[in-house]
């Protein structure tokens, strides 16, 4: 398993519009993505539960991911997370 964990420096964290590019993003890959916030985690491809965690601008959260493609996966939304939110 990979993880990374990654401040939110998006003003209005993760709202509908890059929750459904995130999600997009994510159905790219074997691996299951997991995003976790406090004692709360999640599907990343639940995108209403993902929407529900209420992600704000400064949140760090952790990112685990864990299937075949995972070194690949980890590193490419762990940019996607740095370019988009």
């Amino acid at each position: 398993m990979k993880s990374f964990e990654y401040t939110i420096t998006d003003p209005v964290g993760i709202h509908a519009r890059p929750a459904g590019v995130l999600v997009k993003e994510i159905k790219k890959y074997a691996s299951t993505v997991t995003v976790n916030k406090g004692e709360k985690s999640v599907n990343a491809l639940k995108l209403m539960a993902l929407m529900g965690m209420g992600i704000k601008q400064g949140d760090t959260i952790r990112v685990d991911i864990e299937g075949a493609d995972e070194e690949t996966a980890a590193a490419e939304i762990e940019a996607f997370f740095k370019a988009n939110l």
